[in-house]
């Protein structure tokens, strides 16, 4: 009997103290991030009632504030963004009609001033709790001016990066909106969606910008150098079908540097299939295809990269053409964050950097509280391939087709690239690259949907601008 007692006293304690964690499980570590789901209107009711902290620039401009609205029991208040459409991707939104995006979503907690998990408690200790904290961003508003002006209204992105530690400079994306009027006017209506942050979320074909993928396996496996020479006839049979260069050029016996300054495709696509499926996938998962980028910018924001049958990610074991894949055809869908990641890995040496929006998370007495260091995020290639690679991409931009990206006493490596769209109606235009050549600094991915246009003449130019100031103001 006593047995008995002691068996049933020993669950009933058990029983209790599972209690007892859960509840603290709920009510301290995950309660906020119940109550910061952007569909919870209720918790967007309530953190009306208080301020949030500032969006900054890098430079200190206020991107986001908080302002008091109505009086006595009415009164709360409302985000206003004073740039208007300018940051409106990046730094999204918080209302209560909408909920929130952007910055303002992934970084709710620290905003909102109410904390999760760990954080609560070390907030509750040092006197922080539900004070809100201040980001300032990585951006800057002289290069994301003139992303902007370079778009001129066409539908596209610019996306620059510092290469050496993954802070995004750049963030544009045309067309734009002002979450000033979200409130009273939705604008995600109509087939250009302004809403969608084609930075981060539109999937477009890379045309020949892929060949720089492609060019790193090439010479990082071992399998070629700069100088091998190869076939750049016109057309061939890739794939058991005929391919053929831009404007049908026949470049005979042409060097590996050449093919890239050139654009050649046939070459690259020789390339691709004697690499192989494998070996290519390989390296496009090292450069980060294949899943979500690692930026600190909600996920339901962000899309993948890769060869796509349809909504399915296809892999080396599914059937396609890998010549055309190495040049940037085959169902292969890029964003333009991606394609800077291809550029700022081969600018730092080979190593590719975790991109960050976030430079650092300042509290009301102007502490910092968390600061966005530069993270490795995968070795790309050699210091040596990408070196290899960085003067073939030089000549493009020297002598090349992406002449229209370059400086005045400034060195630029960089690809166009071209893509037909819409039945070959249209094309999508290209420019990935950075500068200076010497110690990279910035690297950058252009942009255009649906242009009349190629990469080297429409792309090419809205980079050399952006470079231009972002290179002057570093």
């Amino acid at each position: 009997m006593n047995a008995r007692i002691a068996t049933i006293f020993s669950a009933t304690a058990l029983l209790f103290t599972l209690l007892v964690v859960f509840t603290t499980r709920w009510t301290v570590l995950e309660a906020g991030a119940l109550r910061d789901q952007p569909s919870n209107r209720r918790s967007l009711i309530e953190e009306a009632r208080h301020p949030r902290g500032l969006i900054l620039a890098r430079d200190g401009t206020v991107l986001a504030r908080s302002v008091r609205r109505g009086r006595g029991s009415r009164a709360h208040y409302e985000r206003v963004y004073p740039l208007g459409g300018l940051f409106a991707h990046a730094v999204g939104y918080s209302l209560i009609e909408l909920g929130r995006a952007g910055i303002e979503r992934y970084r709710n907690d620290a905003l909102s001033g109410k904390r999760q998990g760990v954080d609560t408690l070390l907030a509750l200790i040092e006197g922080r709790s539900g004070r809100p904290d201040d980001v300032v961003t990585t951006l800057d508003p002289a290069g994301q001016r003139a992303a902007y002006a370079g778009l001129a209204g066409r539908a596209g992105a610019v996306v620059a990066l510092d290469p050496r530690n993954g802070a995004v400079l750049v963030m544009a994306s045309e067309p734009t909106y002002d979450p000033n009027l979200l409130r009273t006017k939705r604008s995600t209506g109509g087939a250009l969606a302004p809403e969608l942050n084609r930075a981060t979320q539109g999937r477009y074909p890379p045309g020949s910008t892929m060949k720089v993928v492609t060019a790193a396996a090439a010479l990082d496996t071992g399998e070629f150098t700069p100088q091998s020479v190869l076939n750049g006839d016109s057309p061939q049979i890739i794939g058991g079908a005929p391919l053929a260069n831009f404007g049908n050029q026949s470049f005979g016996p042409i060097s590996l540097t050449d093919a890239l300054t050139n654009s050649v495709n046939t070459v690259f696509a020789q390339v691709g299939e004697r690499l192989g499926k494998r070996t290519l996938f390989a390296y496009m998962d090292r450069f980060g295809f294949g899943r979500l980028p690692q930026l600190d910018y909600p996920r339901q924001q962000m899309t993948v990269s890769g060869v796509f049958a349809g909504s399915r990610l296809l892999g080396p074991d599914d059937p396609l053409d890998v010549g055309r894949v190495a040049i940037g055809q085959e169902r292969l869908q890029v964003t333009p964050l991606q394609m800077a990641l291809v550029a700022a890995a081969v600018a730092n040496g080979g190593l590719l950097m975790k991109p960050h929006l976030t430079d650092r998370i300042v509290d009301p007495d102007g502490r910092v509280v968390k600061r966005i260091g530069a993270d490795p995020q995968a070795r790309v290639m050699s210091a040596t391939t990408a070196g290899q690679l960085t003067e073939m991409m030089s000549r493009v931009v020297e002598e090349g087709s992406g002449t229209a990206a370059a400086l005045a006493g400034i060195r630029v490596a960089g690809k166009t690239g071209t893509a037909e769209v819409a039945g070959g109606a249209a094309n999508q235009a290209w420019f990935i690259g950075f500068a200076p050549v010497e110690r990279p600094r910035v690297a950058i991915a252009v942009t255009v949907e649906r242009t009349q246009g190629q990469g080297g003449t429409v792309a090419a130019p809205i980079a050399r601008e952006v470079l231009k100031v972002l290179l002057a103001n570093r």
